[in-house]
């Protein structure tokens, strides 16, 4: 898997998550649904990042990279948001395990449409 590739798709998602969730810590209305809408669109965000500079084409490699992204960005932001007190500790395993499979569906995307 390529590491260059995996860095820089997991640091951009992870960015975007901690900026939202930011910025619904001071916006509460942000909050319900946005956190979950966003955070998975974002880790889908970092799938198609990782599938379009990935220079791997193969299915196998581009799906593991991109849930990969997209589960430790949201790692990232989940975690954030828990530090400030907007959500409970108990939604990071399941907001995770939805943005692995929001990362891997945003690789695939990336993967079908990329030539």
């Amino acid at each position: 898997m390529n590491r260059t590739a995996i860095t820089r798709a997991t640091a951009i998602g992870a960015l975007l998550q901690i900026v939202m969730v930011s910025a619904g810590h001071f916006l509460p209305a942000l909050r319900d649904p946005g956190f979950a809408i966003g955070g998975m669109g974002f880790s889908a965000v970092a799938g198609w990042l990782f599938a379009r500079a990935a220079p791997d084409r193969r299915w196998r490699p581009i799906l593991a990279g991109g849930a990969i992204a997209g589960g430790v960005s949201a790692i990232f932001g989940i975690g954030v948001s828990v530090l400030l007190g907007d959500v409970p500790a108990s939604l990071l395993v399941l907001g995770t395990a939805a943005s692995v499979l929001t990362g891997a569906l945003g690789a695939a995307i990336g993967r079908h449409f990329h030539r």
